[in-house]
């Protein structure tokens, strides 16, 4: 039996979230926009408030929450500012690898750490030479002794200079390629880090980016996730269950804009009557409450087949991340046009969402890569 309705918890998660959104994001959005900086007032109410670390277990300081769970709870993150959402939403990206192949000890240590110190933790894949190829990876982790020693270039690490620790993937036998591609936590206090100045960015200003690099830092071998030469593995599930938190985080961005737009439109008179009435305008609006429903089913059905341990979710995950970020950009922009010169203004934020969401199309593969894992399965 299919059944599309959320269980009380997840009414409850979505209720709770949104109210968080409507009392500190969106009063905030314009604020950290401007600053550019990262969100630490609202990341640490949060906190406060039991909404970071959703999918973490309840045993290690989360809330044990499933990926349709987490789904719900970025859509409301998204439909009050990407860019702090992305700070409290981020934390999941660079912790999954630890869920998916740490041990108790390491648990233990690290969810107590970030839990502790009420801290983001920072994924660190990214290169300048490895992006979306992520077989192109440079960065090296040499065993030496009871450590490893670290060389390389992260680039675009979100979260990266307010981080406790990172999820840095290296090649631990460069002769081997990406074969040799491993998994390690390193503490941000490690000596040889150098954290580069955050980047300039369009849109999401609120989520800090910065180049790190690396230059001979010791990690103990204890800090190694799972065995050596995995790290592409725990790369690839990384992104099959955190693709539909980006996916959310659009369509919550896109609800937003047009409920904005909507309501602007009912109450705008022109030529005697609200431009709504207009079937220009009606017909717009019409279409993107389509899109918006579409997006949220592919979604949820997403998350659900992650949940389930159905053999779509990788298919899935790339179709509600592809879709839902494609169809964000356009209603975003379509909020804009409705809202003519009031849209393009400072004095919403729909202007806003359509800089942000843009983002959404790029991070955590592009959406041209998206369309390369659907059709790879869609052929196999």
């Amino acid at each position: 039996m299919v059944d599309f309705s959320l269980n009380d918890k997840q009414k409850a998660i979505q209720e709770k979230y949104r109210d968080f959104a409507q009392r500190m994001i969106i009063p905030n959005a314009r604020k950290f926009d401007e600053l550019a900086e990262f969100p630490w007032p609202v990341v640490k109410a949060a906190y406060e408030e039991g909404l970071m670390n959703g999918p973490v277990p309840e045993k290690f300081g989360g809330n044990g929450y499933s990926i349709l769970d987490a789904a719900v709870a970025s859509e409301e993150l998204g439909a009050g500012c990407i860019g702090i959402g992305i700070g409290i939403d981020a934390n999941t990206l660079a912790i999954t690898p630890l869920l998916l192949a740490g041990n108790d000890e390491q648990h233990n240590r690290f969810f107590g750490r970030l839990i502790e110190e009420k801290g983001v933790a920072a994924y660190c894949l990214t290169e300048p030479n490895a992006g979306s190829d992520v077989q192109g990876i440079q960065a090296t982790a040499l065993p030496k002794g009871d450590k490893y020693i670290l060389n390389g270039h992260k680039r675009f690490i979100t979260n990266a200079e307010a981080a406790s620790f990172f999820t840095v993937f290296a090649m631990t036998d460069p002769s081997k390629g990406s074969r040799s591609l491993s998994a390690f936590i390193v503490p941000a206090e490690s000596p040889g880090i150098e954290i580069k100045p955050r980047m300039q960015k369009m849109g999401q200003k609120a989520s800090v980016q910065n180049e790190i690099i690396f230059t001979d830092v010791e990690i103990p071998k204890e800090n190694l996730l799972g065995k050596e030469g995995h790290g592409f593995i725990f790369a690839m599930k990384t992104f099959d269950r955190t693709r539909t938190g980006v996916a959310a985080l659009s369509l919550g961005a896109a609800r937003s804009a047009f409920e904005t737009s909507m309501n602007w439109a009912k109450n705008r008179i022109q030529f005697g009557k609200p431009i709504s009435a207009n079937q220009a305008i009606g017909f717009m609006l019409a279409e993107m409450a389509v899109k918006i429903e579409n997006a949220r089913n592919l979604t949820w059905k997403a998350a659900w087949a992650y949940d389930t341990g159905s053999k779509e979710a990788n298919m899935l995950s790339a179709m509600c991340k592809l879709y839902a970020s494609d169809i964000a950009m356009e209603v975003t922009t379509d909020a804009v046009q409705v809202m003519a010169g009031e849209g393009y203004s400072y004095d919403y934020l729909v202007e806003k969402a359509m800089r942000d969401v843009k983002l959404c199309q790029i991070y955590e593969g592009t959406n041209q890569v998206q369309r390369l894992v659907i059709s790879k399965n869609i052929l196999k």
